[in-house]
């Protein structure tokens, strides 16, 4: 898919994203840390290695720089360190632990470390291209899991919706964090460092080129 096609029709599906102090402060330490080495505050070291290959599956390096390369890892790591209260991390965590125990017994592996970008590849994909009936079976799963948690109730997510749903929230972050660097922001979206003027009606091709604004 062209990168900048799919960066557009993002932009327009996600909308727009307020730059609170917390998330520039991220933003500009991500900037800021040019070490090669990844050492997670969130992640564990797995977590992070599989973290990563993921990113660069969902934004590889073709016209523009790959995710890792734009440091959506330490983005996202610091993000949910710092945004997610405990009880979300948890959550958070859970989810990519039943993402990574599919990918594991799909590929036939003993550790997530042991997985290939293909492995997790395919993984990634039957988690992201669902049926309407799938879908709606993941929603319903986490609505009854966020209403038990909220009444104080022990509760537990299925392996199938908390492995989907780790996979489209990763997804999610990483066009988000990837959006949000100085890089993509200027060279391949729409950037206007001082907005002002407002236009109450046209297309998107008339105002930006087909281009998604960076906010």
């Amino acid at each position: 898919m062209d990168r900048r096609l799919a960066l557009k029709n993002l932009g327009l599906s996600l909308g727009y994203v307020v730059a609170v102090p917390t998330l520039i402060s991220i933003v500009q330490s991500c900037k800021n840390d040019t070490g090669i080495a990844f050492t997670p505050e969130f992640f564990s070291q797995e977590e992070g290695s599989v973290v990563v290959t993921l990113m660069d599956i969902i934004l590889p390096k073709t016209d523009s720089p790959s995710a890792s390369e734009a440091k959506v890892h330490l983005f996202v790591d610091q993000y949910i360190n710092v945004s997610n209260t405990q009880v979300e991390k948890d959550l958070f965590k859970a989810k990519m632990a039943s993402f990574m125990a599919l990918a594991t017994k799909s590929a036939g592996k003993e550790t997530a470390s042991d997985l290939t970008a293909e492995e997790l590849e395919k993984t990634l994909a039957s988690c992201l291209k669902l049926t309407d009936a799938q879908i709606e079976a993941k929603d319903l799963a986490l609505k009854n899991y966020n209403k038990a948690i909220a009444n104080g109730e022990v509760a537990k997510l299925d392996d199938n919706s908390a492995a989907i749903a780790f996979a489209q929230e990763l997804r999610g972050l990483t066009i988000h964090g990837y959006k949000t660097t100085e890089e993509i922001a200027k060279n391949f979206l729409d950037f206007d460092p001082i907005p002002g003027k407002y236009v109450a009606c046209g297309t998107v091709e008339e105002l930006t080129g087909g281009k998604a604004w960076a906010l």
